[in-house]
């Protein structure tokens, strides 16, 4: 009699071996926390998960279950000055191929005697595709944003016509096209990164956040925000003196950025006499010190416990990133979108549309203006209402469940030949 366990997929027999599910993905913050959830529900599920990260992730990875498989990155490292190139297209294009390229074979050292039943990936993280084609496995792509509609062509012409006789842009290209072929990959740069070949799709947010959902098909499936408690990290405590708590906080890269450094001064200067406890994540190449004495309900911290300290917040300046709207919209607290760049600029227009917050350009802004945007959004009563609507909707959509019941409608599929 063939029985499954409630954590296993149907078919797969009560004393099978737990299936082995590799997770790959990139030391980005705002790509890897969506996936800990994720994992933390494959392990309860009786799966064996192996997540390839870097060494700085490995303490959030090993706390979900999982088993950090740890690579050498050459991403930018704060800790010896460098800094992402994010004003530079081509720059930041060429900081992903090169971290594919040098990741590869560790990979493939790491994981030849281990191979995986099925590749998870995020979309950023170019050696997983060749990976799971190497192996002959499904994979499951893993989108923390919008994923790309049928019109991506069209949409990227203006910028491809504005780099197509930079040699910079070129041979990047030319380099990635190989990596593509030595890999066996037969497909373009654009098939690559903007479809790539997986069996299923995963979106981890809300259907209301991709404009053309309905046109996507049954390889998607959007699961809303998946979130986990950051309890591997220092506990964070609100202030027992009653007031209301504001996190400031750019993402992980902004920081490096001397016009978002600015902001930060500003914004200390600007609520030095306000009745708000602020919480400010001001990166790893800022020193509290340069900010001169502060009163003492404005904390500074190079690396803020952001679900801890969104736990008890009443309103959320953000650079309006999808992991951190995700995050904000799952507890509910009111945003201050000041977008720089990328998807930012339609988290910033959704979430004014929404009516979860209020938007505010960032070029030139100044502290006193996103204190009057705090003031404003904090006394609306209708953000709180339109929150509580937006966060009941895509609890329903599924979240980590639901993205675990589609890895494993995956691997269901695979074992029939379906």
């Amino acid at each position: 009699m063939n029985v499954s366990s409630p954590g296993l997929p149907e078919g797969i027999p009560e004393n099978a071996r737990p299936l082995h599910i590799a997770m790959f993905n990139i030391p980005a913050d705002g790509h890897v926390n969506p996936n800990l959830a994720l994992c933390t529900e494959l392990v309860k599920r009786g799966h064996r998960v192996s997540f390839s990260i870097d060494e700085g992730r490995a303490a959030a990875v090993r706390a979900t279950g999982a088993e950090p498989v740890v690579y050498r990155s050459t991403f930018p490292d704060a800790s010896r000055g460098e800094r992402f190139p994010i004003h530079d297209v081509i720059a930041m294009s060429s900081l992903f191929l090169r971290e594919a390229v040098a990741v590869l074979p560790q990979q493939i050292a790491a994981f030849e005697d281990d191979r995986p039943d099925i590749v998870l990936y995020d979309y950023a993280a170019l050696s997983a595709q060749i990976l799971a084609r190497r192996w002959g496995v499904p994979a499951v792509r893993l989108s923390p944003t919008r994923v790309s509609s049928n019109t991506y062509e069209r949409d990227l012409a203006p910028f491809y016509a504005s780099v197509a006789d930079d040699p910079a842009w070129l041979a990047y290209r030319a380099e990635f096209q190989r990596f593509l072929d030595e890999g066996g990959m037969e497909l373009t740069i654009e098939e690559f990164l903007y479809v790539g070949r997986a069996d299923h799709y995963v979106v981890t947010i809300p259907r209301a956040f991709q404009a053309d959902a309905d046109e996507l098909g049954d390889a998607y499936t959007f699961v809303g925000p998946v979130v986990r408690d950051q309890d591997h990290q220092v506990p964070w405590r609100r202030p027992a003196d009653g007031r209301p708590v504001l996190l400031i906080a750019f993402g992980s890269i902004a920081p490096e950025v001397p016009q978002v450094q600015r902001v930060f001064f500003e914004c200390a200067e600007a609520f030095a006499d306000s009745p708000w406890h602020v919480v400010m994540s001001i990166g790893k190449h800022l020193d509290p010190a340069d900010f001169g004495p502060l009163p003492p309900h404005i904390e500074l911290d190079p690396d803020v416990p952001q679900l801890q300290v969104l736990a008890e917040a009443a309103a959320f300046i953000t650079h309006a990133g999808m992991g951190s709207t995700m995050e904000a919209i799952q507890y509910g607290v009111p945003l201050v979108a000041v977008p720089m760049a990328f998807d930012q600029l339609e988290n910033a227009r959704l979430t004014e549309e929404l009516g979860i917050g209020v938007r505010v350009p960032f070029e030139g802004v100044t502290g006193e203006e996103l204190r009057e945007a705090v003031e404003r959004v904090s006394a609306d009563p209708e953000v709180p209402r339109r929150l509580a609507e937006l966060r009941a909707q895509i609890l329903a959509e599924g979240g980590a469940s639901g993205a675990a019941d589609a890895v494993e409608g995956v691997l269901r599929r695979a074992r029939a030949g379906v």
